[in-house]
């Protein structure tokens, strides 16, 4: 019996540890198409600046035609109906950030993806609502002050990211590339309006280890996992932001 308290509290710590690894569901607008983030629907009066590229730039850089900051303050728009999951000014050279999980079907299947949308000059949006399709979630920024006035805009596949972007693999088995992802989801049918998705998947920004597991090839959505001790990769660094477009001296 002198043991029993022990086997007690060890019990309640595995209870603890299983229960932080339940995934939480809430319901969501099931995503109908994806449209462009800024000139809803198609990007009109802006261009690419930076695209993406596996490895490298893991999203796309838009700007306003006009160029310079003549974009400050535009809207940018949710580019598909969604939930968001994080709204707020993280710093780290990314500014006010927003980012946003939707769940589209695809092949008699639902599948998952993240928008996030960097340096925002404002956050028009907060943790938990439900948006659509071309509603306004922010306003084009400069991330306080560090860079000439863009969008920065990243579709990722595993769904553990969050703003962890440097614990996971830079290149397609996290991201998607953008306008490729959206010039082939512009419509989509869909069975329902609605359907339960997980929520609580972000890994924590920890700069010592990367994660392990692979996202699910199929479906880009897995439970979350531990770190497994520093990464072998050459080209990893944990302070590394490499959207740098004509920083501001």
């Amino acid at each position: 019996m002198r043991y029993l308290p022990a086997i007690l509290c060890l019990f309640a710590m595995l209870l603890g540890m299983a229960r932080a690894q339940e995934i939480k569901k809430w319901p969501a607008l099931v995503a109908d198409g994806f449209d462009f983030p800024v000139g809803k629907p198609d990007g009109e009066n802006y261009y690419k600046a930076r695209g993406y590229r596996a490895n490298g730039h893991l999203g796309e850089d838009w700007n306003g035609k006009r160029g310079g900051d003549t974009d400050l303050g535009d809207p940018v728009y949710s580019c598909a109906n969604g939930l968001v999951l994080f709204a707020e000014n993280f710093g780290h050279g990314w500014g006010n950030v927003v980012i946003i999980r939707h769940v589209y079907e695809e092949d008699g299947q639902h599948k998952y993806v993240d928008s996030l949308y960097g340096h925002l000059d404002r956050i028009l949006t907060r943790y938990g609502l439900h948006v659509r399709r071309g509603q306004q979630i922010g306003t084009i920024g400069t991330g306080g002050g560090l860079y000439e006035a863009h969008l920065h805009f990243e579709l990722r596949k595993d769904l553990r990211v969050g703003m962890a972007r440097h614990r996971f693999p830079r290149d397609d088995r996290t991201y998607w590339d953008p306008t490729s992802f959206i010039l082939a989801h512009r419509k989509l049918t869909t069975t329902t309006p609605t359907t339960q998705i997980p929520v609580n998947t972000f890994v924590e920004f920890a700069l010592t280890t990367m994660v392990d597991g692979p996202a699910d090839a199929e479906h880009g959505f897995v439970l979350p996992a531990g770190g497994g001790g520093p990464p072998v990769k050459s080209d990893w660094h944990p302070d590394r932001f490499d959207d740098e477009p004509k920083k501001r001296k």
